[in-house]
């Protein structure tokens, strides 16, 4: 991908600031390897890393008037497959994306730019760095919410978020109650029956509760599972406040179930 114009000094500074971070950063003999590698001459190799990456990269871009070169060095630099800590990787995407949502460009988590629309605010640019996936790790979400849909909320994907993670919800309840159908079939028949119960399961009170966690099981799938199956994208939009609120709710039936029993 070619960026139509050049980066602005604050840009630079605050990539070269990123890339050369004393505690994750790039070493000393990385940046000259990398540097080599994207074709970028090393001027200033005796200063420190992030001085030396922004005055190669200011001097790459006045000589080439454009910035493709310094596009390829970060993702290089950011390639997945240099990483081990999923963390590390998504945290440093995550903020060389608030640098480049300037010029309306956006690292994905397969380690591929696309365009997006350009940010024209330092507000605008720091809400898009907190996004679903960090919001859901400070509400403490359940892990089985990451597990099913972890690539689809690095890449802001909300429709196929919400899909996948409703499928792990049904999939995990065949898991614990060993009933193998799926929807309002198998919610029906797991929580009526009952096969597994969330509580005591002897007073009223409890019998209503297990009931109405039934109903916000066959809610999902009323308006979360069933139409996804063969409703088009591009007809079913999901935002981000709407995936954070469901996305919050089924974290809260995975954690029901993680006390759940199955009656034998």
């Amino acid at each position: 991908m070619e960026l139509r114009h050049c980066l602005n000094q604050g840009i630079l500074e605050q990539i070269s600031k990123i890339l050369g971070d004393t505690s994750n950063g790039l070493t000393g003999s990385e940046i000259s390897y990398f540097l080599q590698q994207c074709e970028i001459k090393d001027i200033t190799p005796e200063m420190t890393k992030w001085k030396r990456l922004y005055n190669a990269f200011v001097s790459v871009q006045n000589s080439d008037k454009c910035s493709n070169k310094i596009l390829k060095f970060i993702q290089t630099i950011l390639h997945p497959s240099r990483y081990t800590d999923s963390q590390i990787f998504d945290t440093k995407r995550m903020a060389i994306n608030v640098c480049l949502s300037y010029v309306g460009y956006e690292l994905q988590s397969n380690g591929r730019f696309r365009e997006v629309t350009a940010a024209e605010t330092i507000s605008e640019a720091q809400q898009r760095a907190n996004d679903l996936l960090i919001n859901l790790q400070m509400r403490n979400a359940h892990q089985e919410i990451f597990k099913y849909c972890k690539t689809e909320l690095v890449d802001k994907n909300y429709f196929h978020a919400v899909f996948e993670s409703c499928k792990g919800l049904f999939a995990r309840i065949r898991q614990l109650s060993l009933v193998n159908t799926d929807g309002k079939e198998l919610v029906q028949y797991v929580f009526n029956h009952p096969v597994l119960i969330i509580n005591s399961y002897t007073s009223k009170q409890e019998k209503d509760e297990q009931r109405g966690f039934e109903a916000i099981l066959e809610g999902l799938c009323n308006m979360f599972r069933n139409p996804e199956a063969h409703q088009p994208k591009i007809e079913w939009p999901v935002s981000e406040q709407d995936a954070l609120e469901i996305l919050s709710l089924i974290s809260y039936c995975h954690r029901r179930l993680d006390n759940a029993r199955r009656v034998e």
